[in-house]
């Protein structure tokens, strides 16, 4: 077994990324602190062609040193959006047909593995705050809500790995794209 150097990964050019076609997947995060999370959304959103990340209320934006950091450039390639309101973002969202889905603990949220996707349809998640996760009143304006089962002490994880892990599992369930599945 041999570790791929940089050049054997085929990757795209900013370029070819902004002409693909993209996951329908859009990422909103909601008063996230962290610049190193944000930055490492932005790297994951790029990984698997996510639409769109809107970056909402006190949610740093690019350019900025610390996200750079962990984006490594992904803030070159995936598009993205700051406003201060997020619920103005999940309505307008919800106007255009896309399913919007707070990642957090509540009652009646579906486990993450239990969640079925339909095909066709184009979904937006909301990732909250650090400490205090997803707003209550984005919770309540969206379609639904996704829980990632934890069976540890800790009550959360952190943002980047939460995105990382649902992000991964309805692309998987989304079998997009089919060349790379």
């Amino acid at each position: 077994m041999r570790k791929l150097e940089n050049s054997e990964l085929d990757r795209k050019s900013i370029e070819a990324f902004k002409e693909s076609e993209k996951t329908p997947i859009i990422i909103v995060l909601d008063d996230v602190r962290s610049l190193h999370n944000i930055g490492s959304v932005f790297r994951t959103a790029d990984a698997f062609l996510i639409e769109k990340i809107y970056l909402c209320g006190i949610t740093a934006t690019p350019p900025n040193k610390e996200i750079h950091k962990t984006a490594l450039g992904a803030t070159e390639t995936v598009t993205w959006e700051h406003n201060k309101n997020v619920l103005e973002v999940i309505e307008n969202l919800k106007s255009d047909n896309i399913t919007t889905l707070a990642i957090e603990q509540v009652q009646s949220a579906i486990f993450l593995q239990d969640f079925e996707v339909e095909k066709g349809k184009k979904y937006a998640l909301v990732f909250g705050n650090e400490v205090h996760g997803v707003s209550q009143a984005a919770v309540a304006q969206c379609d639904g809500c996704i829980e990632i089962p934890q069976l540890g002490t800790k009550h959360s994880l952190n943002i980047s790995v939460s995105t990382g892990i649902v992000v991964w599992d309805l692309f998987q369930k989304l079998n997009w794209p089919k060349q790379l599945i």
